[in-house]
């Protein structure tokens, strides 16, 4: 009885140390990728527009499915209107014209796809490329912490004075709400505008609580995926796709959460300076912005990072493989249960961080499984992290690391129409050690 009571022990202990593994990284009991994502979006064909959406729109206005939309130049939705967009409706944003749209504070947009219909903002050009169009801003009324409130006017190109007014955000209503974006694809956006600055596929600033924003997918972008500024947000199933920016991007006093969500970075495509997974920080300048107000704080759950390389090791060594996350002086990040595949290395943390206990504990990662990374995590430009491994190593944080490449490690990632990112555990050796991942890179801390 004794020894049978010793077998079913030691077999629950591995039933559940395969469901935590499993919980690692994007979850879903069924891959919730289908159907509404494109991984080949260059090569869909979309009906000729038959609609013109340019200027202002400053009533409630209604997009339908049965119409093909041309967004031509720079579009607000100003007023306090809603511009509703129906399932399954497709926008081609024209490239001559520098197109964007622009949600004004006040305003809304509620595109509200299906997983079977989903929205559609893409490139009007037969052949399409990264950069081709602007891209979706959402400006709200939730703090910052700026010193005032911000403006976006500087992303477009011959605005108009009377325009001015439309590119303000920031204010003190943490739950103001700009609408709902569910199901909806932004592709071959990220134009590049003056002072070598790019649009983002979807910039959210001082963006309110009551905004939901969730199953979006970014690809192809010529500048960040995601970016927050300000705000309160909840983020959840968005999807990065060979972005040459960032993929997520949090800055000036943003609070948010994130989870389930997925990034893909190619090495041949991704920008070659300061483009991360994941990037949190809660200022570029000091002088502007006020310490008494929240610093940048985000909450990280089941995410998955992965570069999508064909060798690893070589690209490394060409520089053409950065780290996945980035952390900034002052600001939170709780990263937690989520997967870090490929990078040189996994994380570094600004030089101006001094490295202590009450930093550290500002800077959290737990449950992690660190894939094939040529080293951890590290302080930006300095090659000793004996101290950083010790402390994100200790079994208290549950980290673990792998040496496994990217078939082994997903469950169909190979598989151009319907990829699974999943983790696949049965194939999967993981240990505590974390230089156990550096050997089949020939690469050491």
């Amino acid at each position: 009885m004794r020894y049978f009571t010793k077998i079913a022990f030691v077999c629950l202990f591995m039933i559940g140390n395969v469901m935590a593994q499993q919980e690692k990284g994007i979850i879903g009991a069924s891959n919730w990728l289908y159907n509404w994502t494109e991984f080949k979006p260059n090569q869909k064909q979309y009906d000729e527009p038959t609609q013109i959406l340019t200027g202002n729109i400053d009533k409630d206005t209604r997009l339908s499915k049965r119409e093909t939309y041309m967004l031509l130049g720079s579009v607000f939705v100003t007023n306090n209107a809603t511009l509703t967009i129906e399932p399954g409706t497709v926008i081609l944003a024209d490239y001559t014209s520098k197109a964007s749209l622009t949600i004004t504070k006040g305003s809304k947009i509620i595109a509200n796809g299906l997983e079977t219909d989903p929205i559609i903002f893409t490139s009007s050009r037969g052949v399409k490329r990264s950069g081709d169009w602007g891209g979706i801003i959402i400006l709200g009324d939730a703090p910052t912490n700026k010193f005032g409130n911000g403006s976006v006017a500087s992303m477009y190109e011959d605005l108009q004075q009377a325009s001015y007014g439309f590119t303000n955000y920031g204010g003190t209503n943490v739950e103001s709400n700009s609408g709902v974006l569910r199901y909806v694809r932004i592709e071959f956006s990220g134009r590049r505008v003056v002072n070598d600055n790019y649009f983002d596929g979807l910039l959210l600033a001082c963006v309110g609580n009551k905004t939901v924003l969730e199953n979006v997918m970014v690809s192809y972008s010529g500048g960040n995926s995601f970016e927050v500024l300000g705000g309160e947000v909840n983020l959840n199933k968005l999807v990065s796709y060979r972005s040459n920016g960032s993929d997520f991007k949090f800055n000036y006093g943003a609070q948010c959460k994130i989870d389930n969500s997925l990034a893909i970075r190619s090495p041949y495509i991704s920008g070659s300076d300061a483009t991360r997974c994941l990037e949190v920080a809660s200022y570029v300048n000091k002088q502007e912005v006020d310490f008494t107000k929240k610093a940048t704080n985000v909450e990280a759950m089941n995410l998955t990072f992965l570069n999508d390389s064909e060798a690893l090791k070589s690209d490394i060594d060409k520089g053409l493989v950065k780290e996945a996350v980035y952390v900034g002086q002052n600001s939170k990040l709780d990263m937690n249960k989520s997967v870090i595949s490929g990078f040189n290395p996994a994380v570094i943390i600004q030089n101006t961080i001094v490295i202590n206990q009450e930093n550290l504990e500002k800077i959290r990662f737990s449950n992690m499984y660190f894939n094939n990374c040529k080293g951890n995590i590290f302080v930006e430009n300095d090659s000793n992290n004996e101290d950083l491994e010790n402390w994100y190593g200790n079994s208290s944080f549950f980290n673990v690391y792998s040496k496994s490449n990217n078939a082994e490690t997903f469950i169909d990632f190979s598989n151009e129409k319907r990829p699974d990112f999943r983790l696949r555990i049965n194939k999967i050796i993981a240990s505590k050690d974390a230089s156990y991942a550096q050997e089949d890179l020939g690469i050491s801390n």
